[in-house]
């Protein structure tokens, strides 16, 4: 096996040129190996000197199947990352991406060798391009290798700085649209990741927004895909899914129109009308894996947080009992539980049976919720307006002013 040694007398570019023709022609005899290695360093040396670093790279990387597959882990990170350092001496930027394209396209030839270590040096190359939707390009590639290559917990670190990459590369929805649906997929399947998941899946459904409905139609297997996950999350209790337009398409299938009046039922109403809906499709929602408690759990919360956000700050125990179809003894321990999941903050007056809300989550947060807040918002700048006029008459009357001079001193 040929060991990749830098020394000071030797180019490392003419030593890696030197260890890949021998990897090459490791099999031939004596008399055929050693003049057809050194024909290919003398070619490389010609290449190197000469500064026509994209046939380099054409060059090394004839071999490179052999290289992967018979080069240690160590020679084939230095082989290919001095091969990667080539990409940083292009003389323009197309002429960068299309080296690092040759490059990816050998990292990610199937079957893959080494699956870890090729990822690794995608990383490399990635850092070694200036060019940010070059850069993207390449990180796709590397989303590609690992899922190909079952390496995808090593990419799973890297979906932490999308939201920064995407300002960088500067991508339109469509490529957007790609990484967010590989990104959910990944994520779905690894242990502990079901919330990062979901979000990307929201963010790929985000994507479909003003588009036609051939397009949206691409999108339907995953709006129905994050209406069940939903459903299914025993700690997600609000979404803005309801009013995109990729959901909304839904409604008007007559496969899946029963999936967005699920979605509906458990974002804007109360569990009679769960239990009505169940009756009527309860093969549909074994058939997506959901369980009927589990389901009757959740909308008997959500109810709940229905209640206090319409409400005027008070909620009558008969009133919780008669939403949730409990029995008076169940009515605190409803609450309880809502507060401890911090879908509400609230008091339990049960001397006047009733409970004081002080806050609680909206279920939708689309544009009506957006309205209210601004009327709230709008109230709350007016009293403090008023506050701010009386101290003011207050300070001007103890100055000895008249009043109606307080404003203007």
């Amino acid at each position: 096996m040929t060991t990749l040694v830098e020394t000071s007398e030797e180019d490392p570019t003419l030593a890696v040129a030197r260890a890949i023709a021998e990897i090459a022609w490791s099999q031939g005899g004596a008399d055929i190996a050693e003049p057809a290695v050194a024909q290919f360093c003398e070619e490389a040396e010609s290449y190197l000197i000469g500064g026509r670093y994209s046939d380099l790279v054409n060059l090394l990387l004839t071999s490179a199947d052999l290289v992967l597959a018979n080069a240690s882990e160590k020679d084939l990170e230095c082989i290919f990352t001095v091969i990667c350092n080539l990409v940083s001496k292009a003389q323009s930027p197309d002429e960068a991406l299309a080296m690092a394209d040759q490059i990816a396209n050998k990292l990610t030839a199937q079957p893959i060798e080494k699956p870890a270590l090729c990822l690794k040096i995608l990383f490399h190359l990635y850092n070694m391009l200036g060019n940010p939707y070059g850069r993207f390009l390449i990180f796709k590639r590397a989303v590609k290798l690992a899922i190909m290559g079952k390496v995808t917990d090593l990419i799973v670190p890297s979906f932490k700085r999308i939201d920064a990459f995407l300002r960088e590369w500067n991508i339109g929805e469509s490529d957007k649209r790609d990484l967010y649906l590989s990104a959910t997929n990944i994520l779905k399947d690894q242990k502990g990741s079901s919330k990062e998941s979901y979000s990307f899946l929201v963010k790929y459904l985000a994507t479909f927004a003003g588009e036609d409905a051939v397009t949206l139609s691409e999108a339907k297997e995953e709006a129905v895909r994050a209406v069940i996950e939903f459903v299914k999350s025993p700690d997600m209790f609000q979404c803005d899914l309801l009013d995109m337009p990729a959901l909304q398409q839904l409604s008007k299938d007559s496969k899946y129109a029963p999936v967005y009046r699920l979605l509906d039922i458990f974002l804007t109403r109360h569990l009679d009308a769960y239990l009505e809906f169940h009756n009527a499709n309860a093969a549909l929602l074994k058939n997506y894996g959901l369980v009927h408690e589990e389901c009757i759990t959740k909308m008997r919360l959500m109810s709940l947080t229905g209640l206090a956000s319409k409400g005027s700050g008070e909620i009558t125990y008969a009133v919780v009992r008669e939403a949730l179809k409990i029995t008076d003894d169940e009515v605190e321990y409803w609450i309880v539980r809502a507060i401890g999941l911090k879908l509400l903050e609230a008091k339990m007056d049960q001397l006047r049976q009733v409970v004081i809300i002080s806050r609680c989550i909206e279920r939708v947060f689309g544009l009506a919720q957006w309205r209210d807040l601004l009327g709230k918002l709008t109230i709350w700048k007016d009293n403090v307006n008023n506050v701010s006029r009386i101290i003011a008459n207050a300070k001007a009357s103890q100055n000895g002013l008249p009043q109606g001079l307080a404003g203007t001193i």
